[in-house]
């Protein structure tokens, strides 16, 4: 089940709040937990067991190393949970590519190659494996207690409107929410939520599934006979369908639990105004940056190192692993190892040239570098990679696809908002719609709007039928 469904929007949602707001308060974290293991059993029954099994070993794992004072206990069982955890990972998510990569090196030498039976990744397993070893470590740095009750627990982690695709959130942001939220449960929150929901739901509907459905036409030819028009078409719709998608998403994730007393941490601003990739990376799926930052970058030594050799492998390592985290591919890899790469070599010198070309010029050539990282996240096989990027700069003729009908005004549309905030207009527009307090005139207006594009998105959602979700398979 997706936020931009019509079985969520229609039913399940609505069902779920008004159970939720007539509940005494005793209950509602009951009742959202079995909200939370209906919703990820709709999509994937087999694997809710995985993660209820999971949940009960970590709980009662943290709980006992939170109990000792003895470091070298307390070690083992933070090693022991984080092992499980990466282990279950591993397993689902990347020993399918293991084992394609053995079996290759081993045919070059004339080897039979292993038998493996591939294995389905269960929905949101990278979010989920994320905050599991975010509640271990922050136990473990003593940043917040564990918390008592197993129930409450397993709502951190299984909590429906963060599990498939975040935000990612660490432990001690949300800990003390999981028992008292009475101070954010207002009807303003409630409105506010639901704008931003609405608001969410519109970015992708209106604008991601139509640049997906155009994108998914370009890159389904043969990139060798593709004319350089279509191939930068292509990979523009794309580049808008994952930020509106993803971004759309969080504001989902966000206004649901905002509407039920959470207050959960941006995940994304604006990211494609950015002058730097270093700023990009500030900008989006700012809950990844800030876990990769907390548990990986810190622990490594961060920018407290000895030589500034260091201080980049550091960068580039983390940027690595961040791609695999994506996905267990070679093109994710490179994906990660290239943002990486544009991080260190800003360090060095590019950051001072940003300052002497001014905003606009950093601005361009920035997104400029991620777009065309966006050709190794989009296409999974490396040669067809660079046989895209090979078109995209052949300037040549071939192969086209004519643009889907209305596809000049969803484009417009798409660039409109993905730039929105360049200006200082912009910007205080979106202040006052997301973050400045609510006046009643102000509740009217944007609830008359909420309504509209509420409205529109779930006609969409009917009658387009093209409603795919990125992140689905992270």
């Amino acid at each position: 089940m997706v936020f931009s469904s019509s079985l969520f929007i229609l039913y399940f949602l609505p069902a779920f709040l008004l159970i939720y707001y007539l509940l005494p308060v005793k209950f509602k974290n009951y009742f959202t937990l079995v909200a939370s293991i209906l919703f990820y059993s709709w999509g994937a029954p087999r694997f809710i067991f995985v993660i209820l099994g999971t949940t009960f070993i970590d709980f009662h794992l943290v709980q006992w190393m939170a109990a000792t004072r003895t470091k070298l206990h307390r070690q083992l069982m933070l090693s022991l949970s984080v092992s499980i955890n990466l282990g279950l990972l591993f397993y689902f998510k990347y020993s399918n590519f293991f084992v394609e990569n053995m079996n290759g090196v081993l045919s070059v030498f004339g080897m039979t190659g292993m038998h493996w039976t591939k294995l389905v990744l269960p929905i949101g397993i990278s979010f989920y494996t994320f905050e599991t070893i975010t509640y271990v470590v922050d136990v473990y740095r003593r940043i917040h207690k564990p918390l008592k009750n197993f129930w409450d627990y397993q709502l951190y982690i299984i909590l429906f409107p963060k599990l498939i695709a975040g935000p990612i959130i660490r432990y001690h942001q949300l800990a003390d929410q999981i028992t008292d939220r009475s101070a954010n449960e207002t009807i303003d929150n409630k409105l506010t939520g639901f704008y931003r929901f609405v608001i969410g739901l519109a970015k992708k509907v209106i604008i991601a599934n139509h640049m997906g459905q155009q994108a998914d036409a370009i890159f389904a030819l043969n990139y060798i006979h593709l004319d350089t028009a279509t191939a930068w078409i292509g990979i523009l719709a794309y580049t808008f369908q994952i930020y509106f998608d993803f971004s759309g998403y969080s504001d989902m994730a966000i206004g649901i639990a905002k509407m039920i007393g959470f207050k959960f941490p941006e995940n994304f601003n604006n990211p494609y105004i950015s002058q730097s990739i270093t700023e990009f990376w500030r900008r989006w799926h700012m809950s990844l940056g800030a876990w990769m930052r907390n548990y990986l970058y810190i622990p490594l030594g961060g920018n407290r190192v000895a030589s500034k050799g260091r201080l980049y492998f550091n960068l580039w390592l983390v940027f690595l692993a961040s791609g695999l985290w994506h996905g267990a591919s070679w093109s994710f890899v490179v994906w990660g190892a290239y943002h990486g790469f544009f991080l260190v070599v800003e360090r060095v010198f590019l950051l001072k040239i940003y300052a002497r070309t001014g905003k606009f010029l950093s601005t361009a050539f920035t997104f400029f570098v991620v777009i065309i990282g966006w050709v190794f996240f989009r296409i999974e096989k490396l040669p067809d990679a660079f046989q895209y990027l090979h078109q995209m700069f052949t300037f040549g003729s071939g192969n086209s696809v004519a643009l889907y009908s209305g596809m000049y005004l969803y484009f417009s549309l798409a660039a409109l908002f993905a730039f929105f905030v360049y200006s200082k207009w912009g910007q205080s527009i979106q202040d006052m719609v997301f973050f400045k307090e609510y006046t009643t005139r102000r509740h009217l207006a944007i609830s008359m709007v909420s309504i509209l594009l509420l409205i529109i998105s779930i006609s969409s959602i009917t009658a387009f039928g093209f409603n795919p979700f990125i992140y689905f398979r992270f």
